[in-house]
């Protein structure tokens, strides 16, 4: 084998058990520094609003009480709020300030920005463009709805509304239909 080759495999595999590493590391923490999932909040019987936020977005600064009173005004009834910093261990600083700033009352992931950009592109087959990114879960856990930029919440009120309407009209049918 030549030299050049050997070169070109140990690189390969380095890259291999960088990525197995990698993988093996979870997307998100807590900012107590546990591992999280979204899966932990999704498929619970209520809708999940995830805003993904960068703690030096003028947006999020701007929309972060409305999704404090988002999660205030729906948390015992239908949804839930789940914010994701991609302000990553950097500047995990600047994100807690955000929090505390903003008085956040839902629960907040970290991850690092290139790590939550690629799991954004692979979930939702879309590039990703940056912050604030909403993702909407159903009651079941699937992913029902995903917006770059802000949009405002009424318009996520009045889809929840709806899609629980269908649902409910759904299973009133099959009910009489059997």
């Amino acid at each position: 084998m030549r030299n050049s080759d050997r070169y070109f495999f140990s690189i390969m595999l380095g890259l291999l058990l960088t990525a197995s590493v990698a993988a093996s590391e979870p997307l998100f923490s807590t900012f107590d520094d546990k591992p999280a999932a979204i899966t932990d909040y999704t498929g619970k019987d209520k809708w999940l609003l995830v805003m993904i936020w960068a703690s030096d977005c003028h947006i999020c600064n701007r929309e972060a009480h409305a999704y404090v009173d988002f999660h205030f005004k729906h948390e015992e009834k239908n949804a839930q709020v789940l914010g994701i910093s991609i302000d990553g261990q950097t500047k995990k600083k600047a994100a807690e300030l955000f929090i505390n700033r903003h008085e956040i009352n839902f629960p907040n992931f970290i991850g690092e920005p290139e790590k939550v950009a690629a799991w954004f592109e692979k979930l939702t087959g879309q590039n990703w463009m940056g912050t604030p990114t909403l993702l909407l879960y159903s009651p079941d856990g699937e992913l029902k709805v995903q917006q770059i930029g802000a949009i405002p919440l009424e318009l996520v009120e009045k889809f929840i509304e709806r899609e629980s309407a269908r649902k409910t009209a759904a299973l009133e049918a099959e009910i009489q239909g059997k």
